[in-house]
């Protein structure tokens, strides 16, 4: 038996960082949107023990170094379930890029494994397990547009974001989350973003106004690194962009269109301006999974 996923990445329309806990995590409070943008993950159940897991990129590590690994290794350990599993990772999220792509994969293992050997487990009950992986992988089980605190466990539904077309450029170089946010405890943080302003946007169903409220406080430590995210983001407003910005950490930028003629123009001028060359047009994604 085998089951097919897609694993949706995520842009951050507000992150807001409210200070570091004792445990070292931060408390954050950000608007997650998961987008139609994919890794392609296969779970097939074998007779021999043990877990395999194998991906297109050569540079993913394919053992307990993967998040994946850790989401298979947590569950058949607790169910002590039978045989093994080889998880095939289809990658097309960018790595290191501050959308959520191990989360994601990590998600869709425990979404997919709960399906495949019947453990009867709740969306609650995924989503517990998720945090012990990582902070994002809660999010990436539920999906669709939501309010995410604590250290982003802590998750409300909220109103579905307005249909758009929505470009994603990733410049082609490698953020540390955990580096990002040691260099953020040292600054003085100046402007907070307007995570009320978007929350009211969502529930009026303004995309204008969703766009307006954006901001992420991570990139003013990101951007001071790496002056090309704000290129990417002048160039995508300049083409049309209702705004553009940084995705969770970096370097992923993410711009919102009215509709994807407006997208592909702008993605046309990022390419010829050699700014990045992973860049996808797209659209957001409602919470139903397939």
């Amino acid at each position: 038996m085998q089951m097919d996923l897609k694993a949706l990445a995520k842009i951050n329309l507000g992150l807001d960082v409210l200070g570091k806990r004792e445990d070292g995590y931060h408390n954050v409070r950000m608007v997650m949107q998961s987008i139609y943008l994919y890794d392609h993950v296969r779970i097939q159940q074998k007779k021999a023990p043990g877990i395999e897991l194998v991906s297109n990129l050569y540079y993913l590590p394919v053992d307990s170094g993967n998040i994946a690994y850790k989401a298979a290794q947590m569950l058949m350990e607790e169910f002590d379930l039978p045989g093994g599993v080889r998880i095939t990772l289809e990658k097309h999220i960018p790595v290191a890029a501050g959308m959520a792509g191990g989360s994601s994969n990590a998600a869709a293992v425990l979404f997919g494994m709960n399906r495949l050997y019947g453990l009867r487990l709740s969306q609650q009950e995924l989503m517990e397990r998720g945090v012990r992986l990582g902070a994002d992988v809660p999010y990436c089980i539920m999906r669709g547009t939501v309010l995410a605190e604590g250290i982003g466990e802590k998750l409300t539904m909220l109103p579905p974001m307005p249909k758009c077309a929505v470009l994603i450029a990733k410049p082609p170089i490698s953020v540390s989350t955990k580096l990002v946010y040691e260099a953020l405890d040292s600054m003085q943080i100046v402007a907070h973003p307007d995570i009320d302003g978007l929350l009211l946007a969502l529930e009026r169903g303004s995309l204008k106004d969703v766009a307006a409220c954006m901001g992420n406080v991570l990139e003013d430590v990101t951007i001071s690194r790496y002056p090309v995210i704000a290129d990417i983001k002048q160039e995508m407003i300049a083409a049309g962009a209702l705004n553009a910005m940084m995705s969770g950490s970096g370097p992923t930028v993410f711009g919102l269109f009215e509709n994807k003629t407006l997208a592909r123009e702008a993605q046309e001028r990022i390419r010829k301006n050699g700014f990045a060359k992973q860049i996808y047009v797209t659209n957001v994604h409602s919470a139903r999974r397939n």
